[in-house]
C-alpha cells in the first residue's frame, strides 16, 4: 500500500472523510467524536453498548471518558450517524447507520446480534402496510432465539440433566 506523505496542516483522507461526515450531520469536529466514529466504522457490523465502545477505546489507549462516550453516541443517534437499539430492554446498543435496510437476529442467551436482509420479508411488510392504508416510512424486525453455540449448549445441558 502506498501512503501519501503528510505535510503540515494536511489531514489524512480517512480523517477528512470522517470530519466531513460530522459536519454534514451538523456536529463540530472534535477528537473524541472522530475517534468514536473511527472505532465504529472499523466495526461496522457490530452492535456495541456505550460501555463496550468505552472499553475498546480504553484498550486502544484512548483517553475518552464514559460520560463523553454516552454524550457522543447520543449526539450521533440524533444526527442519524448511528442507530440505537434496545434489543434486551434495558441496554442500548449502537450500530453505524449504513443507510441499508436490514433486520436483526438476537440471541436470548448471549446477546449476540446478527444482521440479515430478506427481500420477501421486506415486500410482505410493505404489502401489509399498503393493505392497511399506511405509507410505510420505516420498519424494524427483530427475531429472538438462540444462536448456534447457545442452542448447542442448551441441548447438551438438557441431555446432561436427562441422563442424571
Amino acid at each position: 500500500m502506498v501512503t501519501q506523505p503528510t505535510r503540515p496542516g494536511h489531514v489524512p483522507w480517512e480523517i477528512s472523510q470522517e470530519s466531513d461526515e460530522l459536519r454534514r450531520a451538523g456536529l463540530k469536529v472534535t477528537m473524541p467524536r472522530l475517534r468514536i466514529l473511527r472505532m465504529l466504522a472499523g466495526r461496522a457490523r457490530e452492535h456495541l453498548s456505550a460501555e463496550e465502545v468505552y472499553q475498546r477505546l480504553h484498550e486502544a489507549g484512548e483517553d475518552i471518558g464514559l460520560a463523553t462516550v454516552y454524550r457522543v453516541l447520543t449526539q450521533f443517534a440524533e444526527a442519524g450517524i448511528v442507530i440505537s437499539h434496545n434489543f434486551d430492554g434495558d441496554r442500548a446498543v449502537f450500530e453505524l447507520n449504513s443507510g441499508i435496510q436490514h433486520d436483526h437476529l438476537v440471541c436470548v442467551d448471549c446477546g449476540r446480534v446478527e444482521e440479515f436482509k430478506d427481500r420477501i420479508i421486506e415486500q410482505r411488510q410493505a404489502d401489509v402496510a399498503a393493505v392497511a392504508g399506511y405509507e410505510l416510512m420505516s420498519d424494524s424486525l427483530i427475531l429472538y432465539g438462540r444462536c448456534p453455540e447457545c442452542a448447542k449448549a442448551a441441548r447438551q445441558q438438557r441431555l446432561a440433566e436427562a441422563s442424571s
